[in-house]
């Protein structure tokens, strides 16, 4: 299962959507290589990819929340955190394990899955808060 961009994922600020678009697109680079059978090189890379662009992002967002003193910044640092684990885990799994059917349902639940939900759910509420802010 690919995800795909659409408006519903979309914040309203460039910078956050331009980043949300390449972890949408890493996500599915990563669901392709397990899928078509790529080789271990090429999942390895893949999924090192989304753990680097993750953190990047994840410290830029938490940037442009404290910078607009978002209030729930301690908690939405705790849903990074969370997921960044999850990531490793997963990581750790397929370079053990290779890309199962397991590993696969688990790219898309824990991973594409949360990202959609966050970005909807949380991101949402950051990028509406930093354009009152006026930022």
């Amino acid at each position: 299962m690919a995800f795909t961009w659409s408006a519903a994922l979309e914040t309203g600020h460039i910078t956050i959507d331009s980043q949300h678009k390449e972890l949408v697109k890493a996500v599915n680079d990563l669901l392709t290589a397990c899928k078509d059978g790529q080789g271990a090189d090429k999942v390895n890379a893949t999924l090192n990819f989304l753990v680097s662009y993750t953190k990047r992002h994840f410290g830029e967002e938490e940037k442009l929340q404290e910078k607009s003193s978002y209030p729930d910044l301690p908690n939405h640092r705790k849903l990074h955190e969370g997921f960044v684990k999850v990531v490793a885990d997963l990581s750790t799994e397929l370079k053990q394990t290779g890309p199962t059917p397991i590993a696969i349902n688990k790219i898309v639940r824990n991973i594409g899955d949360w990202l959609v939900n966050h970005i909807q759910k949380e991101d949402a509420k950051i990028a509406a808060h930093i354009k009152k802010m006026g930022q």
